[in-house]
């Protein structure tokens, strides 16, 4: 197949200012800049809750210059391919925000010891990387420049639409899992379990036989996740004290020593400290908190908890790019699924006031929708 003749210049939605709409205008297409470079056509790009965050000029310590192109969650078609690459024209690719460039000469880069990491030469974590609409421009565009060792293929039976979720809210709740570190048939907690990640848990969880406990703290994301019919079981935090539902799992478990009742991991996804206590409240002894969610504030951890407890408090931030290829072949293997709702480009904005009158589920940019 031959490299298809491309436009001068394409679509592209720019944001011009904090707290400001999104503005659609014609802008060139990108420029390769590396020997890795992919150029791809978009098909789809999911909007996260870090793009409100950024959006809104909380980005903090480093906001994006502006203008700029938001989405680090996007799939598209590859167009364009240098010579040594192991991908073709024509392949669908799914494309996380980090890892656009790393320096592959750090301490991040070169180490291939930590769970799940990538083979020396490349990180996600390497701090000279670029971070698709983050730091560099992202998916809410008709092409993009990608790094051939940051994406991965798209497996048969997922459309671009279903993928570009799993990009960021996917594989950071997937490698959240996976740090939890269980086994089957042992107990998680997911705090937000309604949410964009949450939603995607539960489904995850279930289908790596853990037992599943979904926590949310309103309407619409509770009516979510129920809706799922992935056999966990949701409660309303608002209404079920800690020590009530910790009195159920042992009821369950036929425990009777305080120490032993509880989940054995729990997945914090709000910034909210009353999701973070909850969800600590739950924890057996021994147990571990993972943390996705990062306030402004931080959480106030309760020494007790991790001295007399034996609590370990982690964090996580997203799945390397060799999870990221487990991830999707798990997903196309045991149908997981995201709840999404799909705009085209010229209706970036309207997708962002459903997202602040908190619709639920995953919001799409479908390229191919008018």
């Amino acid at each position: 197949m031959g490299t298809p003749k491309l436009p001068e210049r394409m679509k592209a939605q720019f944001l011009d200012a904090f707290n400001t709409p999104y503005a659609l205008r014609e802008t060139p297409l990108p420029k390769s800049s590396s020997e890795h470079d992919l150029l791809i056509k978009v098909d789809a790009a999911s909007y996260c809750h870090t793009d409100a965050v950024l959006s809104s000029g909380q980005m903090a310590p480093h906001p994006p210059s502006l203008p700029h192109i938001g989405s680090h969650e996007f799939a598209g078609t590859i167009l364009s391919t240098p010579p040594s690459s192991s991908f073709k024209i024509g392949d669908r690719v799914g494309v996380p925000g980090r890892g656009f460039h790393p320096c592959g000469t750090c301490f991040e880069c070169l180490h291939d010891g930590w769970p799940d990491s990538d083979p020396a030469g490349f990180s996600v974590y390497c701090p000279h990387a670029k971070n698709h609409g983050i730091n560099s421009d992202g998916g809410f565009r008709e092409y993009a420049v990608v790094d051939e060792r940051q994406v991965a293929k798209i497996p048969d039976g997922l459309t671009p639409v279903e993928v570009a979720p799993l990009m960021c809210a996917g594989l950071t709740v997937y490698a959240a899992l996976k740090r939890c570190e269980l086994k089957p048939g042992q107990r998680v907690g997911i705090s937000g379990c309604g949410g964009g990640l949450g939603h995607l848990g539960l489904q995850f969880g279930m289908k790596m036989g853990y037992k599943v406990l979904g926590m949310d703290a309103a309407d619409r994301p509770l009516a979510l996740a129920k809706s799922l019919n992935t056999g966990a079981k949701i409660i309303d935090v608002r209404v079920e004290n800690a020590e009530v539902v910790k009195k159920q799992i042992a009821e369950e478990d036929g425990k009777t020593e305080p120490g032993e009742i509880g989940l054995d991991a729990v997945i914090i996804l709000p910034e909210s400290q009353k999701a973070f206590d909850y969800g600590m409240a739950l924890l057996r002894n021994h147990g571990k908190c993972v943390v996705v969610s990062f306030p402004n504030a931080g959480f106030h951890v309760n020494a007790g908890d991790l001295v007399f407890r034996d609590i370990s408090v982690v964090g996580s931030l997203i799945g390397s790019n060799r999870v990221l290829k487990e991830m999707l072949e798990f997903c196309a293997a045991q149908g997981v699924r995201a709840i999404t709702r799909k705009f085209p480009l010229e209706g970036l904005n309207e997708l962002v006031s459903a997202y602040d009158k908190g619709a639920g589920g995953k919001l799409v940019i479908d390229m191919g929708m008018k």
